[in-house]
């Protein structure tokens, strides 16, 4: 199969994050009333790892 060579290879994204699928369907809309903190109140986070922790809020973290 060919590909385009000058796309970088998949696991070599440092720019997005792939977690485990939610258990039911989701709809997330960020509004300037959310959480300053990315691991409160988050679907997609399960307190599971200290490592899971850190690169939530890493992902999440916007530069204001």
């Amino acid at each position: 199969m060919k590909y385009n060579e000058s796309l970088p290879d998949f696991k070599e994204l440092k720019d997005r994050m792939i977690a485990a699928p939610s258990s039911s369907p989701t709809l997330v809309i960020k509004t300037n009333v959310d959480p300053q903190d990315a691991t409160e109140e988050n679907p997609y986070y399960s307190n599971s790892s200290i490592d899971e922790e850190e690169h939530f809020r890493n992902f999440f973290h916007e530069e204001s």
